[in-house]
């Protein structure tokens, strides 16, 4: 279990909140990619990122072959990682702005007009950094 933490909470008031930044942040990760995902990317995404089974049993369960079960996930990753960056009026991504860093006005101009942006590279997929297991 985690702990409830003190958040000063900026605006008018200016008062503190109690709150589980942890648990909020699973159930939004989790609610924004139900939203945004298909259904049979969403069983996909359910299936190895939250449930944490490797390509082979997703490809058996799911029905689907190799190529395209890593097709998905590419096309998955990228659709989240520009939402989770994008998502108003706080970002799910960078990690640390939406546990209490730093927290950006605006973007940054290059992100300004998304729609005319190039895609993004192949291998160029958004990955949040991973917890060094000691």
């Amino acid at each position: 279990m985690t702990q409830a933490r003190l958040e000063k909470v900026s605006g008018k008031a200016r008062r503190e909140i109690w709150g589980r930044k942890d648990e909020e942040f699973c159930a939004d990760f989790c609610l924004v990619s139900k939203r945004v995902l298909e259904e049979d990317e969403y069983k996909v995404f359910r299936s190895h990122y939250l449930l944490g089974a490797d390509w082979r049993l997703c490809c058996r369960q799911l029905k689907m072959d190799k190529g395209v079960f890593f097709h998905s996930i590419y096309k998955i990753e990228q659709k989240l990682g520009r939402v989770f960056r994008e998502l108003q009026p706080y970002s799910l991504f960078p990690i640390d702005e939406y546990f209490g860093g730093t927290v950006r006005s605006a973007l940054p101009r290059e992100y300004t007009n998304l729609v005319s942006m190039p895609a993004p590279p192949r291998n160029g997929a958004l990955r949040p950094p991973l917890r060094k297991v000691a």
